[in-house]
């Protein structure tokens, strides 16, 4: 990995620290009024795992639901770069967005990298695909709707990787939902994996 995109990956874990630290001292209510400025990042151990299932599949269509503030993305961004590939990444929130870009820019990734502004559901239904690896990390009650969606546009093959499987324990319905909704077609090869949040981790088999 080239040293300017450690650089920038440990300065986004240094933020995540110190803001985690920040909610350890907030009012419940306060931490999620201001929710949205957190980074709240898939940590390295995601962020390194991530990069090697997209290096190791040789995944050149990657989607990304839910950029934040760009840490996941910088991790499949060099990995897109290592397979020549490219990510597109949706974002709500346009200052989420220009915060990503602009890190990305500072390294060297922005063009491995596509951004899509506004709602995950009206612009998954817009997309094209095929997508040969797709990570899923936005708010919990929308992965239903979101899977429905950029299900009829994977590859075959396909890599789904969902976040926030196993923490934080009150989106564990929504979360559990998505895993009977993705197993439940039958199509999937799917394990649930002890990893950062924890993962629910599948591939596409017919």
């Amino acid at each position: 990995m080239d040293k300017k995109v450690s650089d920038l990956l440990r300065a986004y874990e240094e933020r995540s620290k110190r803001e985690w630290a920040l909610m350890d001292r907030l009012s419940e209510a306060d931490a999620r009024s201001d929710i949205d400025d957190f980074l709240l990042s898939v940590g390295p151990h995601t962020g390194e795992f991530l990069h090697m299932l997209v290096e190791d599949a040789k995944s050149t269509r990657i989607l990304e639901i839910g950029t934040s503030y760009g840490y996941s993305t910088t991790w499949l961004a060099d990995a897109a770069r290592m397979t020549g590939g490219r990510v597109t990444t949706i974002e709500l929130q346009a200052k989420k967005r220009d915060h990503a870009r602009q890190q990305l820019e500072g390294v060297g990734l922005a063009g491995h990298v596509e951004f899509q502004l506004g709602d995950a559901l009206a612009i998954l239904a817009k997309l094209d695909g095929p997508y040969d690896f797709v990570l899923l990390d936005l708010w919990k009650n929308l992965y239903v709707g979101c899977f429905d969606r950029f299900l009829p546009k994977l590859a075959p093959g396909a890599l789904v990787v969902a976040d926030n499987m196993i923490y934080p324990p009150d989106t564990h319905a929504q979360t559990m939902a998505y895993q009977r909704r993705l197993r439940d077609t039958g199509r999937f090869e799917s394990v649930l994996l002890p990893i950062g949040s924890g993962l629910e981790v599948s591939r596409l088999i017919a």
